[in-house]
């Protein structure tokens, strides 16, 4: 009987304990390696998104501000720098138009004003901007060179990732 079971074990074909450890510690290590490069593609994509939605609230602001700055005749920021007060007469119509610019629970708004009215039209209020960060924007006024410099800064969270974008703008308003 005991050279029955010498033979079945002699003759039995399988993978030593070893060979399976290093198999499965081979495998770990694959495993890993992909876990960690989809991690990675998602969390750069997560970023990627969070840095273009406050880049383009970033622009879309900037389009907004530097076109009515442009318009101004008359420009009151706020010691403070807002709200931003712009005021020009329509060289064809004459109808005076005012726009002011609030920050409102990190929007910007605008509102525009034709003839000195006391309520601005729903339709001409809207947020030009988002998930602006008040305490790093700001505007101020130079008489001497007649420039308006303002900084729009915009902080956007995704998940755990977090994006913030500043820029800073110098207009001219139009010659009075």
């Amino acid at each position: 009987m005991l050279s029955r079971l010498r033979l079945i074990n002699r003759n039995q074909r399988g993978f030593t304990l070893i060979e399976l450890i290093i198999a499965i510690g081979i495998t770990g290590l694959i495993g890993g390696g992909i876990t960690m490069t989809m991690f990675q593609t998602f969390d750069y994509n997560t970023r990627s998104s969070a840095r273009m939605t406050a880049v383009a609230q970033l622009e879309n602001a900037i389009l907004w501000v530097s076109r009515d700055i442009q318009m101004a005749q008359t420009v009151e920021p706020d010691p403070d720098g807002f709200p931003l007060t712009l005021t020009w007469v329509e060289w064809d119509t004459n109808n005076e138009r005012q726009v002011v610019y609030t920050l409102v629970d990190n929007k910007l708004r605008r509102e525009h004003y034709t003839n000195r009215a006391t309520n601005p039209d729903p339709d001409d209020t809207l947020f030009v901007a988002r998930y602006i960060d008040s305490s790093e924007t700001s505007c101020s006024w130079d008489d001497v060179t007649g420039t308006l410099t303002f900084t729009l800064t915009t902080k956007v969270s995704r998940g755990a990732q977090e994006s913030s974008e500043t820029r800073i703008c110098e207009v001219v308003p139009r010659p009075s």
